[in-house]
């Protein structure tokens, strides 16, 4: 089973996905987006160009999944593993749906597509549901993408993608304490693995 955690910036789902981490063992593998690979690399160099290329930049960002995909997520669910995932394919749709905007029509749509033929999509979503500007707050607004107006389009973007898949999706009140959205999660996965 792959399991994403989705949201805007400041969301708190790498909070819950390290404590995720820290409170399962054997049977899963956690990793996230962008990855530690040269290529996750060159995601974080972008990320913090104010003036990269936003086309150039969905491409490192689709170079890095690639990646990830052949490298850790496919070679883990070979094995049987639980792969759970911070950040996952969801992400670039939102968020380079949003960057292209202006330069491609239909942004997201096309950022779909390129990946619709190859990529292999969860089993089930967590999207961690907060308002942009608590977002911006929680993350510190350092970089182009924590900016409150962007994220507010981001989470747009999020919300249509809950619309042409929710089966796949769960929302998680993401402005409760680190601690009762990590008890929500919980259950839910565990209600999930139990399904499966």
């Amino acid at each position: 089973m792959l399991v994403t955690l989705e949201g805007i910036d400041g969301s708190g789902k790498t909070t819950v996905w390290e404590a995720l981490r820290d409170a399962r063992g054997d049977g899963y593998t956690f990793t996230h987006e962008p990855t530690d690979s040269w290529f996750g690399e060159a995601v974080r160099r972008s990320e913090a160009e104010t003036d990269a290329d936003p086309l150039a930049e969905l491409f490192l960002f689709t170079a890095d999944h690639a990646d990830h995909l052949s490298r850790v997520v496919e070679p883990a669910l070979d094995r049987g593993d639980v792969v759970i995932s911070d950040r996952y394919s969801d992400s670039r749709y939102a968020y380079q749906g949003v960057a292209l905007e202006g330069e491609i029509p239909r942004p997201m749509e096309y950022v779909r597509g390129v990946h619709q033929p190859w990529t292999r999509p969860p089993d089930l979503t967590l999207y961690f549901d907060v308002d942009p500007e608590t977002g911006a707050a929680r993350s510190g607004a350092t970089n182009k993408f924590e900016q409150a107006d962007f994220l507010r389009d981001v989470q747009a973007n999020f919300e249509q993608l809950i619309e042409y898949d929710p089966e796949r999706f769960v929302r998680v009140d993401a402005s409760r304490s680190p601690e009762v959205v990590l008890d929500a999660v919980e259950d839910v996965l565990d209600r999930a693995l139990d399904d499966a």
